[in-house]
């Protein structure tokens, strides 16, 4: 089905409850499907991608347009806009994908109790995952070809800001799934932006969707966590630490607190406050604060920070909350490692934090101490991408403590049974 942006079907009702059936059925066939043919159907995929990528970058480009005219943000538009570099890069994903062990079927443990039962816990899909997005299309692709590997399907409800991007590139996927031999009905895109199909979809389709995931900012978010009838993995907000230590490598320091703030400032893996501690000002903090500032980085400070850097505005107590999706940070001088906790622990959406260090003693403490997703040391937190984890890509970050946690891969896309093998036990 065809519709455009801004057309409303009759009945989305019924339309979202065949989308939900459909998807039924293809999840049934997808779980025992032969891990070969999945593969096929991604390696395929990605091919088209690449093949087609002068329709795909046209339909980007109306969108761009589009955005444009309504006056997307800056960041906004950084995060829709597809050029034949993310098209590679979304095409190799899909393919990176596709050569990944496929995790249905894998036998997590395996362990024999008194009674004589063989006991084995096995890996399963989840089923049917919801995944409502906006801005991002490439979304589209890591998302299907995720939940393809891992046995679901997938149905995916894109923003109207992506529309005429995300059709171009399902397109690809469902001819991946056709010369799979796959149901094309594995990986559905809703054909139509009438928020009604959201609530359809937060309402689990008559029980057709075993998972909710949304990635996009936190209206969207917050929305889903409240309303889903369904489990969620999401994250409201990547507001991401860098602190700086005394005994930190002031290159070091200074690469990394660059790229981490400004590599891609749109990104949910963006550094939004940078922690200095210090024992180090008087060495560390103005070539980083400065470095940055020279990138065309807006540094808001406390009062040390104000004081000692040029150009460096106040922050206001909202800044060491904010997300700001754009060139901006925040910058404060703690007492050592610990004064970076409490501050963390005050201040983070617990997404990534990263410390840049020399003294294993700080860096034991920064990570036994601090409960966020994930944890990095010496590095830029750019790095919170499920590809460069080497899962090939993600469905997005998930910050809550159940099931899914950081980077939602593949094996964080199943579930488990218990296959129990007996020789004519009964209980006494």
């Amino acid at each position: 089905m065809s519709v455009n942006p801004g057309d409303t079907p009759g009945d989305i009702s019924s339309l979202m409850a065949q989308i939900g059936a459909n998807a039924s059925s293809a999840a049934r066939e997808l779980a025992v499907a032969a891990p070969a043919a999945k593969s096929a159907a991604l390696a395929a995929a990605a091919k088209i991608l690449k093949n087609t990528q002068t329709a795909i970058l046209a339909a980007n480009a109306r969108d761009m347009a589009a955005g444009e005219q309504r006056g997307l943000t800056p960041a906004f538009l950084d995060r829709l806009e597809l050029n034949e570099t993310r098209i590679k890069d979304m095409a190799d994903g899909v393919f990176a994908i596709s050569e990944l062990a496929d995790p249905v079927g894998e036998i997590i443990a395996s362990w024999e109790v008194p009674s004589g039962l063989h006991i084995q816990r096995v890996r399963t899909p989840l089923g049917v995952i919801g995944i409502i997005f906006e801005s991002r299309p490439n979304v589209t692709a890591d998302a299907g070809a995720l939940c393809l590997k891992a046995g679901n399907a997938a149905i995916l409800r894109g923003g109207s800001d992506s529309f005429y991007s995300s059709t171009a590139i399902h397109r690809a996927l469902v001819e991946g799934l056709e010369q799979a031999g796959l149901p094309p009905a594995a990986i559905q895109l809703v054909p139509t932006t009438d928020r009604a199909a959201v609530g359809e979809m937060l309402g689990g389709l008559d029980g057709a969707i075993d998972v909710i995931v949304p990635r996009g900012g936190k209206g969207l978010v917050a929305r889903v966590k409240a309303e889903a009838r369904v489990p969620v993995f999401a994250h409201l907000e990547g507001i991401c630490h860098v602190y700086v230590d005394k005994s930190a490598d002031l290159e070091m320091a200074v690469a990394v607190t660059l790229n981490a703030k400004m590599r891609r400032t749109s990104i949910c893996g963006t550094a939004e406050t940078l922690l200095v501690d210090r024992a180090a000002i008087d060495t560390h903090l103005a070539p980083i604060c400065e470095a940055l500032m020279a990138a065309g980085c807006e540094v808001r400070g406390d009062e040390t920070v104000v004081a000692m850097i040029d150009g460096a505005v106040p922050a206001t107590k909202a800044d060491w909350t904010t997300e700001y999706n754009e060139a901006i940070i925040s910058v404060a001088v703690v007492e050592g490692v610990n004064g970076a906790i409490v501050h963390i622990a005050a201040n983070s959406s617990q997404h990534t934090e990263a410390i840049i260090a020399d003294d294993p003693v700080a860096v034991a403490r920064f990570f036994a101490e601090l409960d966020s997703a994930i944890l990095m040391h010496n590095a830029s937190t750019q790095f919170a991408d499920g590809a460069q984890f080497g899962m090939g890509g993600e469905i997005g970050i998930a910050t809550g403590k159940m099931h899914a946690r950081g980077p939602v891969g593949v094996e964080q896309l199943t579930s488990f049974k218990y296959l129990v093998h007996g020789t004519g036990q009964v209980r006494p």
